[in-house]
């Protein structure tokens, strides 16, 4: 067990003083039954405690970091930017520049704006469906996460999977009585219920699902809820705060080849800092104000520190090349223990897409929120300390997905990859 005295006592510290010691739930390593990781500094593809002990980081800020840590032209031009301010509150060339570059790769977001957070996008989006089409009902699925406004916290992943009620206290029942949940990839319940439904106002959905772990839309569903919104004039609105160029340079959209009417971005488009972004077609998005009656507004929207940042990573990732390489490193690392699982038959599953992935303990297959009843949150435990012990930090829930950046060097992700099938041949062979 490693030794860690200025982690233990700054964590009592911070708990002092912060809810949990934390500023956002999952950081405080509930049910792991250990104290969490206080970070001093980050370097490629690795995190420095403040004691010392380096790891393998495979959560990067929750997927934001798709070049790693401190990426030399990301720090450059967001150095250079603040050297010229860091904030304005008013209106800047950078903001063009970068939603230029964004909408070259997201051709249906046909406008865009910016704000500072996944949440805001996704708050925003509902009240923009809402105000665009006249109507009120929205459709979520059980397990994804939309970011924590009220509206959408109902049946969500993420930290809110570990709650014992469907939503969250504080939330009255006449913010979530417009919000329906139903079970992701069920292409027959959710064709009747649109059909159910004409008052429909928008179907928002994770095309990769990455707050209950990694758990991929099947096509048909996309095309079917592409389809049936299209038929009732309900908006389609994808969130890709995760898979926005993660899973491609176009986004999940441009992987399945299915247009939405609305698009949420965040993480990789900050290159770090904080930042999100919704857009989609132009009719919609005039009936934003100042040109229409919805209201929307951020001091720190389209923050000049991290549109620099942002267009820096998106300049990087546009490279020749750069997705094949960033599939063939994760495979190199998940190919063998998907092998492992089905030439033993274990009772776990590995789900990927692109460069992010999950290993779910205690059940063969996911495809919905409803196939984790039976996960093995003990065994996940276990997991995550074997891994921790040996410097490899993967992301610390069972319901979230872990990453791969393109710094990972392949000496990293080898010496992971052993190390993953050495916990399964010990677990498994008992």
């Amino acid at each position: 067990m490693k030794l860690r005295p200025l982690t233990d006592e700054l964590f009592r510290e911070s708990c002092k003083r912060m809810p949990g010691g934390v500023s956002s739930p999952v950081r405080a390593f509930s049910g792991l039954n250990m104290t969490p990781l206080m970070v001093a500094s980050g370097k490629a593809d690795s995190v420095l405690d403040v004691d010392g002990h380096s790891y393998i980081d495979y959560c990067g800020a929750w997927g934001s970091l798709i070049l790693g840590h401190s990426p030399p032209a990301v720090v450059h031009a967001a150095g250079e930017q603040i050297a010229r301010g860091s904030s304005f509150g008013i209106a800047t060339p950078y903001e063009n520049a970068f939603a230029a570059k964004i909408m070259r790769h997201f051709p249906s977001m046909e406008k865009i704006r910016f704000v500072s957070s996944g949440t805001e996008a996704g708050m925003t989006v509902v009240r923009l469906a809402r105000g665009f089409t006249g109507r009120s009902l929205i459709v979520k699925f059980n397990g994804h996460y939309h970011g924590h406004c009220d509206s959408l916290l109902i049946q969500a992943g993420s930290g809110v999977v570990h709650l014992p009620q469907a939503s969250s206290q504080g939330v009255p029942h006449e913010l979530i009585q417009h919000t329906v949940s139903l079970p992701f990839n069920d292409t027959d319940t959710c064709r009747r219920f649109l059909r159910e439904h004409p008052d429909v106002a928008a179907v928002l959905v994770e095309p990769v699902a990455g707050n209950m772990g990694v758990v991929p839309a099947e096509k048909e569903f996309l095309q079917m809820l592409r389809e049936e919104t299209a038929r009732s004039s309900a908006l389609l609105i994808f969130d890709e705060v995760i898979t926005g160029f993660r899973v491609s340079l176009n986004g999940a959209q441009g992987l399945y080849g299915i247009t939405p009417d609305l698009t949420c971005l965040s993480k990789i488009i900050g290159g770090g800092f904080p930042a999100g972004a919704f857009g989609g077609r132009k009719e919609i998005m005039d009936t934003l104000a100042p040109l229409g009656s919805v209201y929307q507004a951020g001091t720190l929207s389209g923050n000049p520190v991290a549109m620099a940042a942002g267009y820096a990573t998106i300049t990087a990732l546009e490279q020749s090349g750069f997705y094949s390489v960033l599939e063939e490193k994760t495979r190199s690392l998940t190919d063998p223990i998907e092998e492992f699982i089905r030439t033993h038959q274990l009772n776990l599953c590995l789900n990927r897409v692109g460069s992010m992935f999950t290993l779910f303990f205690g059940v063969r297959q996911v495809k919905r929120k409803e196939d984790l009843h039976s996960l093995d949150l003990e065994q996940f435990q276990s997991f995550f300390h074997f891994l921790f012990e040996r410097g490899i930090y993967i992301s610390p829930s069972a319901y979230e997905a872990s990453f791969v950046s393109s710094s990972h060097t392949q000496q990293h992700l080898i010496y992971t990859r052993d190390a993953i099938l050495e916990f399964l041949k010990r677990e498994y062979s008992r």
